[in-house]
């Protein structure tokens, strides 16, 4: 199992804190089976600013305490972008880190109050690039939780969006689970993550979301996200099944 979106890096964000905190969460996320990490730093989030150069040094750290410990668990670089009207220039200057090599695919953060007017322009033109955004955890986001079909523009005109294990799970409240679902039904989101950012107080819960995934909506939903995610990773051309409208339902404030 493949987790693209996990807080494991020491030191450098509201994740791990020191190398041992790292180990702790390799440990769990293999006792999961997650086989492959991708570590995502915040990025220009408020709070923490890594940029790429700083990334594979730390990721190569892990690593090689990892393999030292034979802890069975493989990282790759990657980064959590928040939203910035300076995206297109960072990229240009090396700051982002992508999923893929090939650099299509990057990590996109709302922040969580809402979605920026100027989202719309930001996205055709990272795509008008060859560029792939990809939505992490939008049923956590303010103006989705509202009304969920902000979101299928975006994924109309081929954005990506990744669901939080713990979010479909129960982990963030009822109110966020019952949207997870919506969300997984429509289509209007891709694959699962786990955001980890500890083991005590925010952990993977992939194997949990997964077993759910395959009791609610069948083998064939599981093996579709971890594909996705095989694909994402790879920086092959990802196929999502077409989306649809959320209807309107008693669930959600205004709906």
């Amino acid at each position: 199992m493949i987790d693209l979106h996990c807080h494991i890096l020491p030191g450098v964000d509201d994740g791990a804190k020191t190398i041992e905190d790292s180990m702790d969460m390799a440990r769990t996320a293999v006792e999961e089976g997650i086989t492959h990490i991708l570590a995502t730093p915040h990025y220009k989030n408020g709070h923490w600013d890594i940029e790429k150069k700083d990334i594979l040094p730390l990721v190569e750290e892990v690593q090689d305490e990892l393999d030292a410990r034979g802890i069975p668990l493989t990282i790759f670089s990657g980064q959590e972008v928040r939203i910035n009207g300076e995206l297109m220039e960072d990229i240009e200057l090396e700051k982002v880190q992508f999923i893929d090599e090939g650099q299509q695919y990057v990590l996109i953060e709302f922040p969580t109050p809402s979605i920026p007017a100027y989202t719309e322009s930001l996205f055709f033109e990272l795509q008008r690039s060859g560029v792939t955004p990809v939505i992490v955890h939008p049923e956590r986001n303010h103006a989705v939780l509202k009304d969920p079909n902000v979101l299928l523009p975006f994924i109309e005109r081929g954005a990506l969006a990744q669901l939080t294990a713990a979010s479909y799970t129960g982990g963030f409240g009822k109110e966020i689970q019952q949207v997870s679902k919506k969300l997984i039904e429509a289509n209007l989101v891709h694959f699962i993550a786990s955001d980890a950012h500890s083991v005590s107080k925010r952990s993977f819960h992939m194997k949990a979301a997964f077993e759910k995934l395959e009791k609610e909506y069948g083998a064939r939903k599981v093996e579709e996200y971890h594909q996705v995610t095989k694909d994402l990773i790879n920086g092959d051309v990802v196929v999502p099944p077409t989306p649809s409208k959320i209807k309107r339902s008693k669930l959600f404030g205004l709906f």
